[in-house]
């Protein structure tokens, strides 16, 4: 199976060309083609009239001629026609009235259909290279590409943002819903006490991947459908689904930014027990077809409910552009903006690379790309930052809800997100006839300013968009300085999940300790242990060789630690399409035998590879050579000579 790890993006959360919302202008206001409204399970009956949802005028569709096909080949996924053995893959088609006549063929080729939706026009099929190939001949397919899976993205916040004073005045998000699409939610914790007002499951199942819906389905609505308390979730002793919780405490647990607001809860998540995949023995990854379906069940409740934001802390490969014409983009940009379009902004975490850009699917230009900051008003060292991003936020040491009543604290761009979805169920509550567009914009202008490397992006401040007040004074920054070139390791060795914040250990339960909250007094245990550090790229100005890299794999023959160098390779499987879709290196001992590699133009040039993600894990090496070097990798039709070069362009 070949599974990649994003955003729980495995973002997570991923084709047709689409123009970018916010291209030139971050505000302007774009007018969405009109589709028709998928019918979906209602939800449970809002226990309030909601406020009048701003629906921007939409345009009546414009008849176009059909675009030429084309040819079978281009459909393909470069690197698909390389796979030897069976791929999950998303078969895109030109309408939703071919789903069930393709899906027929399909089966009758010989292909597993694994998911067959009736609202949008795509399926999802497992099957060789040749039977991919194939099933592209049929002309109502437009695009076969694989179906990844993506990751989580892992003192006061509040009072850091002004949410402190907000909620003194009476702010406090009453009469909106934050959407949380992410691990599911522990539902009868106690700070979220009758605000958790929907719930759905979409859980994809396949060959070794195993579904976390409480009803052993695919798919589940209604309440009960986002539970992060059953056994699938626990793996030895630890729940595994603490992700989400923590997430939606944040943006509207008892106190979280939008103490008043509802919560929508949508597992998006999948369970994977296999240490090739996940680096160790399970792990949960959501696949883009599970976050396509929840955005479109979230845009289904629109229709009875006031939903603010949808809050994304999940994501995969980073990159330094807009990624809205890439095929995951392609895919993923409609969706958001038919949110946009309904009043609702989709926040999602920009990544815990260090980089200067953002995960997917934080690069698509009409989502919110958040970045997070510490307690003293810097960026943290982890966050992506850059011009790609919208607003920073408090992210670091954040203590928040876990499973089984418990309270623990992390860290990463996970962290920092929820409060800027949180932030516009607040502005929202405050103006729900104000159309999201000028709320983001507010957030935006009113942020304190932090400036970087000829960048000014703007740090979440709610009470100034709150009141209007003036943005408080810039802070100049300095992320990234480069550490000590002579010092392969680091300081702070990185978490082995760079996806997260740490490991979700079974949180230790002290006595019991009041915690205030702005209407009613609850009662949770919080951990005594000390928050780990988040797997985030190195700062080593030099680059090693593939055989340098090599002895640090082998085992007490080198100077990086184990823990050090199990985050490198799982940064490099987060970023690569080569790793572990076509090379498996999950592990030191799988990476040490691709390093050692002598023979073969392909095994030459994965090695070459692999090296040079190490050394852009490590903090040197050139993202923009690696993706290059990897199209050449992906091609079926390279050559020797061609895959001889691009292992050359790499040292």
């Amino acid at each position: 199976m070949r599974l990649r790890r994003l955003i729980a993006s495995a973002v997570l959360l991923s084709v047709l060309p689409v123009t970018p919302a916010f291209a030139d202008d971050p505000s302007a206001q774009r007018t969405p083609t009109a589709q028709p409204s998928p019918e979906l399970p209602a939800g449970p009956e809002p226990t309030q009239d909601p406020p009048p949802a701003d629906q921007p005028t939409q345009e009546k569709p414009t008849q176009e001629k059909p675009a030429p096909e084309k040819p079978a080949e281009e459909k393909l996924e470069d690197g698909l026609s390389l796979d030897g053995g069976p791929v999950r893959a998303i078969v895109e088609l030109t309408g939703t009235a071919q789903t069930a006549p393709v899906a027929a063929e399909a089966t009758k080729d010989s292909l597993d259909v694994v998911l067959q939706p009736q609202t949008q026009p795509f399926v999802v099929v497992q099957g060789t290279a040749e039977e991919l190939a194939k099933l592209a001949d049929d002309p109502r397919v437009t695009a076969i590409r694989r179906d990844r899976a993506y990751p989580p993205t892992l003192v006061s916040s509040l009072q850091q943002i002004g949410a402190t004073e907000v909620h003194r005045q009476g702010h406090t998000g009453a009469g909106q819903t934050v959407a949380v699409l992410d691990t599911g939610i522990d539902r009868d914790h106690p700070v979220f006490q009758g605000r958790i007002v929907d719930e759905a499951c979409f859980s994809a199942v396949d060959a070794g991947v195993r579904t976390l819906c409480p009803n052993g389905q695919a798919t589940q609505t209604g309440l009960g459908a986002a539970d992060a308390e059953t056994a699938s979730c626990q793996a030895d002793g630890v729940n595994l689904c603490d992700h989400g919780t923590h997430v939606a405490g944040i943006a509207a647990g008892t106190g979280g930014v939008a103490p008043g607001a509802g919560i929508v809860a949508v597992q998006v998540f999948s369970r994977i027990d296999d240490e090739a995949t996940c680096g160790q023995p399970s792990c949960i990854l959501a696949y883009e077809s599970s976050l396509r379906l929840a955005m479109e069940y979230v845009a289904g409740l629109t229709a009875s409910r006031p939903i603010a934001a949808v809050n994304l802390s999940l994501g995969g490969w980073p990159t330094g552009t807009s990624c809205d014409t890439s095929e995951e983009g392609a895919a993923f940009k409609p969706k958001v903006d038919d949110l946009l379009a309904k009043g609702v902004a989709t926040v999602v975490a920009a990544g815990n690379e260090g980089y200067d850009g953002a995960s997917f699917p934080a690069c698509v230009s009409s989502t919110l790309a958040v970045g997070a900051n510490d307690d003293s008003d810097a960026i943290a060292d982890f966050s992506n930052r850059g011009a790609m991003l919208d607003l920073f936020a408090p992210g670091v040491d954040i203590e928040s809800a876990v499973p089984d009543d418990s309270s623990t604290t992390y860290s990463g761009t996970s962290m920092a997100a929820p409060h800027v979805a949180g932030a516009l169920a607040v502005l929202k509550a405050q103006a729900p006839q104000a159309p999201i567009t000028e709320l983001i914009d507010k957030l935006r202008s009113s942020g304190r300013p932090y400036t970087y490397q000829g960048v000014t992006t703007p740090r979440l401040d709610l009470l100034a968009a709150v009141t209007g007040g003036a943005p408080q004074a810039p802070i100049e920054q300095n992320p990234g300085a480069p550490g000590d070139p002579d010092d392969p390791g680091h300081e702070d060795e990185p978490d082995p999940d760079p996806s997260s914040s740490g490991p979700s250990p079974e949180p230790v339960r002290p006595d019991p300790t009041p915690v205030p909250i702005p209407t009613v007094t609850v009662t949770v245990t919080v951990t005594a242990k000390a928050p780990a550090a988040v797997c985030t790229r190195g700062t080593a100005k030099d680059g090693l060789s593939a055989k340098q890299w090599a002895v640090e794999m082998h085992r007490r023959s080198g100077s990086l630690a184990d823990s050090a160098l199990n985050c490198y390779l799982k940064l490099a499987g987060k970023s690569s399409r080569v790793f572990p879709e076509l090379t498996k290196a999950t592990s030191l001992g799988k990476a040490y035998r691709v390093l050692k590699v002598t023979e073969g133009a392909r095994a030459k040039l994965d090695r070459a590879l692999l090296a040079g993600w190490l050394n852009w894990a490590n903090g040197n090496g050139d993202l923009g050579a690696l993706q290059k070097a990897e199209k050449v990798r992906l091609s079926g039709k390279s050559t020797a000579a061609q895959l001889v070069k691009a292992a050359a362009s790499l040292r």
